[in-house]
């Protein structure tokens, strides 16, 4: 069960994010303290983040190694700022290749996604009826063979289906088109997930029949003021505050938040 990271607000270091929390996504990697399943991230890590002037597609830079053996990433992380930051250590599901096309986040265009949670027993269950549901586009689009790039196809292929709403509303659609697949076929699913255009944060911590993942938030905390930061665990002593079970979070570009039940 993996851990994430999403921040938004006055451009910060990459090094400030990542490293210098007490509980760190570096330290969640290999002492989490709220994983309900495995006991460390050692199977790769991503970091997508967005340029803090130009208005371009992000960036992303992964690897297969555990975070804390990845030695370029110490010295990248300190000559990079951004307003926007996706991250993420991994805990693969048993079966799940341990590659290149398998890391997060996983990107579109201007959208970057990271998801932390699983579906039971993907491959049997619901791999062949959630393709069914994707547009050609994202189909093909497909690189890896996980779970949670297949939940981000398909919610790309609901956007792409439903321009005329919000990415909330089509978040929270999709999501249940999740819920229905699984209780039809029995498995458990859950779907943390944030996903951003650079400008906004629009985040899940959803689960069909269980307790989800842990998800927390956190608005103009001293350490970063005029932002938002969303993750697995609080990354240090301050005034986080659980997301609640079933919802979908939303932060604005002036770092607003607003909380709906999925």
């Amino acid at each position: 069960m993996c851990r994430l990271l999403a921040y938004l607000g006055s451009p910060v270091s990459l090094e400030y994010l990542l490293y210098k929390p007490e509980h760190s996504l570096i330290v969640q990697s290999y002492q989490p303290r709220e994983m309900t399943s495995g006991v460390v991230n050692a199977d790769g890590f991503g970091v997508g983040w967005y340029h803090s002037q130009k208005d371009t597609e992000p960036f992303t830079y992964k690897n297969t190694l555990p975070i804390w053996n990845d030695i370029n990433l110490p010295s990248l992380s300190r000559y990079v700022e951004s307003k926007c930051v996706l991250a993420y250590v991994r805990s693969a599901t048993a079966g799940q290749a341990l590659d290149f096309a398998n890391c997060q986040p996983f990107n579109y265009k201007k959208s970057l996604f990271i998801h932390n949670g699983y579906i039971e027993n993907f491959r049997k269950t619901l791999h062949r009826k959630l393709r069914s549901t994707l547009t050609p586009d994202f189909y093909e689009h497909i690189n890896g063979s996980t779970d949670s790039e297949h939940i981000f196809a398909l919610l790309l292929s609901q956007i792409q289906s439903n321009k005329h709403r919000s990415v909330e509303s089509v978040l929270r659609n999709t999501l249940l088109m999740l819920w229905e697949m699984a209780k039809r076929h029995q498995v458990n699913a859950s779907a943390n997930v944030v996903f951003s255009d650079g400008d906004r944060l629009i985040a899940s911590r959803f689960a069909s029949s269980s307790s989800p993942p842990s998800l927390y938030w956190l608005k103009d905390d001293l350490t970063f003021p005029n932002s938002v930061i969303i993750a697995s665990e609080p990354l240090f002593a301050g005034n986080w505050t659980a997301c609640p079970e079933n919802s979908i979070i939303s932060v604005g570009e002036d770092c607003d938040i607003k909380i709906e039940s999925i």
